[in-house]
């Protein structure tokens, strides 16, 4: 690859120092980059794309890596991101690696993977109002003072059960490593083609994660708890974008047309990222 365009989380690289020191990398090794600085937290929809750009570089951490993922999806463009968080599990390059990652970009030495995404519509009163992709996951959670939400989650038309709980994790195996961890939820290879559904701390002896087939539908109910209280709960894509839930309301989910594409320069496994990463050993 040899054009590229450069997304830039500029709370991650003040004055886009970075961003511009793999620009002039990229052009001194006789690539293009275009650096866009219109991407913002905001954003939710983005097409400043140059006609002959073959691959994005994302400067920032997981949660920017997932939001522009979301934005260039559409755009059928793989994407690859250079870690300026913490943690780094979704980005693929190091700043102490930054130049050997991006002689890797610039001399084919990469792969790519696909990873499915999950589409979710809300619908208020039985009107679809909102609809938005996630690659990591749709979470459902109470808001406000909310104590114990209770809603009913559908499979493919058959009720699946009735729950209790602060929420439900609705996870891509690419999420898998995400909140859906923390809640107890099971680890999956993110190039799997499955749905996780995890309950969040269950008022059940019994609740466990469902793991289900990648063509399932999920529809979750919300459902009334007390009657002086409307707002049950809220929904959020990818931990970024929410929308308040009343009792009434429906989110159907499934899995979405689009898929993300993520380059990956390294040869170690996701088994060896996740012991580094998670596991707490290189």
């Amino acid at each position: 690859m040899k054009n590229f365009l450069i997304m830039t989380n500029e709370v991650k690289d003040p004055g886009f120092a970075a961003s511009n020191r793999i620009k002039e990398y990229l052009e001194a090794k006789g690539g293009t980059a275009v650096l866009r600085e219109d991407f913002t937290e905001d954003t939710q929809t983005y097409s400043n794309i140059p006609d002959d750009a073959e691959c994005v570089i994302i400067l920032g951490g997981d949660g920017t890596m997932l939001h522009a993922s979301r934005l260039i999806a559409p755009h059928d463009l793989p994407v690859v991101g250079v870690n300026l968080g913490t943690l780094g599990f979704l980005t693929e390059i190091e700043m102490s690696h930054l130049s050997e990652g991006l002689d890797d970009l610039l001399n084919d030495r990469f792969h790519i993977e696909e990873r499915m995404m999950l589409e979710g519509c809300i619908f208020h009163r039985d009107i679809s109002c909102y609809r938005l992709s996630a690659l990591n996951d749709i979470v459902i959670t109470r808001s406000g003072f909310s104590r114990i939400i209770s809603f009913k989650i559908i499979v493919n038309g058959e009720l699946l059960d009735v729950y209790a709980a602060d929420g439900v994790i609705i996870s891509t195996p690419t999420g898998s490593t995400g909140y859906n961890l923390s809640a107890g939820g099971p680890i999956v290879n993110p190039e799997a083609n499955v749905i996780l559904i995890t309950p969040v701390c269950p008022h059940s002896l019994q609740a466990k994660s469902i793991v289900l087939g990648e063509w399932d539908t999920i529809e979750i109910h919300i459902q009334k708890v007390r009657k002086t209280q409307l707002e049950e709960a809220l929904v959020t894509f990818d931990g970024q974008v929410a929308e308040r839930l009343n009792p009434g309301d429906i989110i159907k989910i499934n899995k979405s047309r689009k898929v993300a594409k993520v380059v990956k320069v390294q040869e170690r496994s996701f088994y060896h990222t996740l012991r580094a990463k998670v596991g707490g050993k290189a």
